[in-house]
C-alpha cells in the first residue's frame, strides 16, 4: 500500500525542479511579480485556497512552486500576490487567517527538493511577510491555530510537532525528539474549546494529546493499522465528533477519537482522501476531496454521494462562510473549480491563474500572432494549446493525444504540425481538430524529445534512436539506435541537420542521407543544441555555451552569465540563450557579445521570437511575454559592437 504523501503525483516533477533558479528575496524570502505577466493557458495545479474571514470575496491561493495568487472577486479572476522562498520548490499546503484578526495570515511551506521549510506571517493582510525564526528550516506539512486561543499555533513537521503560545514569536517542541512514530506530521486539528487537546495525523496512524503535548496517545481503534492520516477535523459544535481521512478510507469517531468507525458508501478507488472540510453553516455536511472527485455527506457520515467528475484530484475544498451554495475546489491539473448551486455543477474559474509547465512553444512564421504551446504533467487537461492572438486567448487542441506530455512541436507546412510526446509521435493534419498517432519504424511506444522538418523530411529524436522520413511518415530510416543513450534534440536548416544525445553529436550535410558523428565539446551533459543561419552549431551545457564554425574546433562562448546555459536557440538576426542560476534570457546579434534581455523572475525553459516579441515557456507559469526588455535596442547595440554574423 502506498503510504507516504510525497509519493503523490506532485513528485513526478522532482527531476524537472532541479533546473530551477534562485530568486532575489524580499522581506524574508518573499517577493512580488511585477516584471512579466503570464499569458496562460490558464489553469493547472492548486494546493490550497483560503477565504478572508473579514471579506469573503477575497481569496488566497497556494501552489507547489512557492507562488501565491489573490482574488478580490470570489475567485472569478486571479493575479500574482507573493512568492515564498528563494527558488520554486516551496509547497504551500497551509494558508490560515487568524480568526480573531483577519489582517494576520500564516503560510506554511515545505520544500519539494530538500528537508526544509518555513512558516511565514503577515500582519497587514499580506502586504509584507516575515519568516518566523523560531521554526525556520522545518519541513512544515501541517499547521493549525487553536480556535479558542488564537495566539496558540501548532506546526507539524517531518521531525515532530512544535507549539507557539505567543503568535509565533517563540516555539517549543511538544513531541519527543527522534520518536519512532510521532514524526512525519501530515495533519493537525485543535479542539475548538480546549487548546490543550491536539490531534495529529502521521504517515502511520493518528495521535492525540490532552495536556498540550506533555503526553501523547495513539488513537487507532477502528482504523486499519497501515493508515497514513491526511486530514483531521473536529466538529466545532460537538468536539466529541472527529473525522479523519487516510489512504484506507474515511473514519468517524463519536467519542473524541477513542473509537473510529469506517464510513461506508465511498468505493475503494476513491479512498485516498486528501482533505476533509465541514460546511461552516451546517455541521452535518462534510466534504471529502479525493483522488477521484468530490464526495459529500449531508447526514454526518451515514451516506455519501460523489458530486463532481471522478477524474478530478481534489486538494482542497472551501465553502463560502455565509453561503453554503458556493463551493470552491482546488485541484490538480484543472485549477480552480467553482459551484454556485450547491455542487450541482462546477465550472473552471482560472482567469489570471496559470500554474502549468510549458515544455515547448512554436510560432507560425506564416501567420501573425499564431502560437502553439505544449504542456507536461496535465494529462487530459494539457496537451497542445493554440492562440491566434499572441497568447491573449487560448483553446485546447489535444484530441487524440491521449493525455501524453508534449515535449516537442514542429511546423510541417500550411498548418500541419508534428508533436513529440512521451507516448510517441503525433500528426495534426491541416484544418483537422484531432491528432493522429504516427507509427515510427514500427515502434509501439517511444519518447520523442525532438522533432524537426526540412525540405519535406521529418526528423525525430527519440529514446529509440534518430529517425527520418521522406514520405510524410509512411516509412522511416534510422541513423543509430539508442544504445549510446537517447536522442534528446534535433535541428535542421536546409540540408544541414544536427542531432544530440546527452554526450554525442551527429551531423548530416545532405538532409539526412549520410551522417557523421563529430566530437562533442568538453561538457558533462548536453542540454540543448541550435543551428544558426550560418550553419554554425551551438551547444548549451552545464559548463556553459559552445560554438563550432564549420571544421574549426569548438569555442567556449563567454557571456554575462555564470554557470549553466540551459537553452540556446537561433532566431532571426541573432541568438537567444537561457543561462545562469536565475534562468535569465540573453540576446546576441553576433554570437560574441551578449546582453540580458530580461530577468523574468520565472523558471524559463524555452524561448521563441515571433513578430518582434519574445515568448518564453516556463516551469510553472505557462507562457509569458518578455516585453519588459527593449530587444530591438539590445539588438541594435549588439550589431553596433560586432555585426550580425
Amino acid at each position: 500500500m502506498q503510504s507516504m504523501p510525497q509519493q503523490d503525483r506532485l513528485f513526478t516533477v522532482k527531476a524537472l525542479l532541479s533546473i530551477l533558479f534562485s530568486l532575489v528575496c524580499l522581506l524574508a524570502a518573499t517577493r512580488t511579480f511585477a516584471e512579466v505577466k503570464s499569458l496562460g493557458p490558464d489553469g493547472g495545479d492548486v494546493r490550497r485556497i483560503s477565504f478572508d474571514p473579514s471579506n469573503p470575496s477575497r481569496m488566497l491561493l497556494g501552489t507547489s512552486s512557492g507562488q501565491m495568487y489573490v482574488s478580490e472577486d470570489q475567485g472569478r479572476s486571479w493575479k500574482h500576490f507573493a512568492h515564498f522562498g528563494e527558488g520554486l520548490d516551496y509547497v504551500l499546503d497551509s494558508i490560515v487567517f487568524d480568526p480573531a484578526d483577519a489582517h494576520v495570515i500564516y503560510v506554511a511551506a515545505w520544500s519539494i527538493e530538500r528537508n526544509y521549510g518555513e512558516l511565514f506571517k503577515s500582519t497587514n493582510s499580506g502586504k509584507s511577510w516575515k519568516s518566523l525564526a523560531g521554526i525556520k528550516g522545518k519541513s512544515i506539512r501541517s499547521f493549525a491555530i487553536a480556535p479558542s486561543q488564537t495566539r496558540e499555533l501548532v506546526a507539524g513537521a517531518l521531525d515532530g510537532i512544535f507549539l507557539s503560545q505567543d503568535a509565533g514569536e517563540s516555539w517549543s517542541r511538544i513531541t519527543p525528539e527522534h520518536h519512532q512514530h510521532l514524526k512525519d506530521i501530515q495533519s493537525l486539528a485543535v479542539d475548538p474549546q480546549n487548546p490543550e487537546i491536539i490531534y495529529a495525523g502521521t504517515w502511520h496512524l493518528a495521535w492525540k494529546t490532552l495536556d498540550g503535548g506533555k503526553t501523547w496517545k495513539q488513537i487507532k481503534n477502528g482504523m486499519i493499522d497501515d493508515s497514513d492520516v491526511f486530514s483531521i477535523i473536529v466538529d466545532p459544535k460537538n468536539p466529541q465528533v472527529v473525522y479523519a481521512s487516510a489512504c484506507s478510507g474515511i473514519y468517524k469517531s463519536d467519542n473524541a477519537g477513542e473509537l473510529f468507525h469506517k464510513v461506508q458508501g465511498i468505493p475503494a478507488s476513491s479512498r485516498r482522501t486528501r482533505v476533509l472540510k465541514q460546511d461552516p453553516s451546517h455541521s452535518e455536511v462534510v466534504f471529502a476531496g479525493t483522488t477521484e472527485g468530490l464526495w459529500r455527506t449531508q447526514d454526518a457520515g451515514k451516506s455519501w454521494q460523489r458530486i463532481s467528475a471522478n477524474t478530478l484530484i481534489i486538494n482542497d475544498v472551501m465553502v463560502a462562510p455565509k453561503n453554503s451554495n458556493d463551493i470552491t475546489l482546488a485541484t490538480d491539473r484543472s485549477g480552480v473549480l467553482v459551484s454556485k448551486n450547491d455542487g450541482k455543477s462546477f465550472e473552471e474559474s482560472n482567469n489570471g491563474f496559470t500554474h502549468r509547465q510549458v515544455r515547448t512553444i512554436l510560432s507560425s512564421g506564416s501567420t501573425n500572432g499564431l502560437l502553439y504551446a505544449g504542456m507536461v504533467n496535465d494529462k487530459e487537461y494539457g496537451g497542445v494549446f493554440i492562440s491566434s492572438d499572441s497568447g491573449s486567448h487560448w483553446r485546447q487542441l489535444s484530441t487524440g493525444l491521449a493525455g501524453h506530455d508534449v515535449l516537442a512541436l514542429a511546423d510541417v507546412k500550411n498548418g500541419e504540425l508534428l508533436a513529440g510526446t512521451d507516448g510517441g509521435l503525433f500528426r495534426l493534419a491541416s484544418k483537422s481538430s484531432a491528432w493522429q498517432h504516427v507509427s515510427v519504424n514500427g515502434a509501439a511506444r517511444m519518447r520523442v524529445d525532438g522533432a524537426a522538418v526540412s525540405r519535406n523530411t521529418w526528423f525525430v529524436a527519440s529514446d529509440s534512436g534518430l529517425f527520418y522520413s521522406r514520405n510524410q511518415g509512411r516509412s522511416w530510416e534510422v541513423h543509430r539506435s539508442s544504445r549510446r543513450g537517447p536522442f534528446i534534440a534535433v535541428q535542421a536548416n536546409n540540408d544541414k541537420v544536427i542531432a544530440a544525445t546527452y554526450n554525442t553529436l551527429s551531423v548530416s550535410k545532405d538532409n539526412g542521407s549520410h551522417w557523421t558523428e563529430i566530437q562533442a565539446p568538453p561538457v558533462s551533459v548536453i542540454k540543448a543544441i541550435a543551428l544558426d543561419e550560418s550553419s554554425r552549431i551551438w551547444v548549451a551545457s552545464r559548463e556553459g555555451l559552445f560554438r563550432k564554425d564549420g571544421d574549426a574546433a569548438w569555442r567556449h562562448v563567454q557571456g554575462d552569465w555564470s554557470g549553466t546555459v540551459h537553452y540556446v536557440a537561433a532566431e532571426p538576426g541573432g541568438m537567444i540563450a537561457v543561462a545562469g542560476s536565475s534562468h535569465e534570457v540573453f540576446w546576441s546579434g553576433d554570437g560574441r557579445t551578449w546582453k540580458p534581455l530580461q530577468a523574468s523572475g520565472l523558471g524559463i525553459l524555452r524561448v521563441v521570437e515571433s513578430k518582434g516579441r519574445v515568448f518564453a515557456a516556463t516551469s510553472f507559469d505557462g507562457l509569458v511575454a518578455l516585453d519588459g526588455g527593449d530587444k530591438r535596442a539590445i539588438r541594435a547595440a549588439a550589431v553596433g559592437e560586432g555585426g550580425t554574423n
